[in-house]
């Protein structure tokens, strides 16, 4: 079977792009990245010519087609049982997919007020209680599991849940939210990952503008 083709948006505001980049990276999967960018609406017509769901990010793996970041992670994570892309113990792992779930489906408060943005100055925004109490439920599941595990990442070593939560990083980063030492130490450690680097570097790069999503 061929190659492993994953296609994303721009680096700087495809949040949906950077969990499954960062997973597959993080573990050393060998793939080739495709970026095509959002117009001004966040969307593209092209994107509908590789997905079915006319949404980025997709995988194409020979004439299969895989799409939604959790499921690209799952199915590269069968292909590659060793990688250590999930945990390896039965219960870390359970308790993985749990949180990745719960970020999957949950949290839209904050992601609808505080868009991912690699390029923006740090400043405030008005935010509401709906979006702190997602802010409270992230930080305490960031807690929880790095006291368990012993850090530096939620389940010791870098794992999917950590891409799963990544953009969350860069949103309460960027938009500075009040965080006591616990969370900022556990931000610095995904801050510091040569994946996180290597995407945040290429964000930089980008001269695209989504108007969208400049809160």
């Amino acid at each position: 079977m061929d190659g492993l083709v994953l296609y994303i948006a721009n680096k700087n505001y495809s949040s949906w792009s950077f969990r499954p980049w960062i997973a597959l990276k993080a573990a050393g999967i060998d793939f080739e990245e495709v970026l095509i960018p959002f117009n001004d609406d966040a969307s593209n017509p092209k994107f509908r010519e590789i997905s079915p769901t006319g949404k980025v990010p997709v995988l194409h793996h020979g004439s299969l087609q895989v799409w939604e970041s959790l499921s690209i992670i799952e199915y590269v994570a069968e292909l590659y049982p060793d990688a250590g892309i999930w945990p390896y113990d039965p219960a870390d792992r359970a308790m993985a997919r749990s949180i990745s779930m719960e970020m999957l489906s949950g949290f839209r408060a904050l992601r609808n007020v505080c868009p991912m943005n690699m390029r923006r100055e740090k400043r405030r925004i008005e935010t509401g209680a709906d979006v702190m109490a997602d802010v409270a439920r992230i930080t305490e599941i960031w807690r929880t599991m790095r006291q368990r595990s012993g850090g530096p990442f939620l389940f010791g070593a870098f794992s999917a849940a950590d891409a799963m939560y990544a953009p969350v990083v860069n949103r309460l980063d960027v938009y500075d939210f009040d965080l006591d030492e616990e969370t900022l130490t556990y931000m610095k450690a995904v801050q510091s990952h040569p994946a996180w680097v290597e995407w945040k570097a290429a964000a930089l790069q980008e001269s695209w503008i989504v108007p969208a999503d400049e809160a």
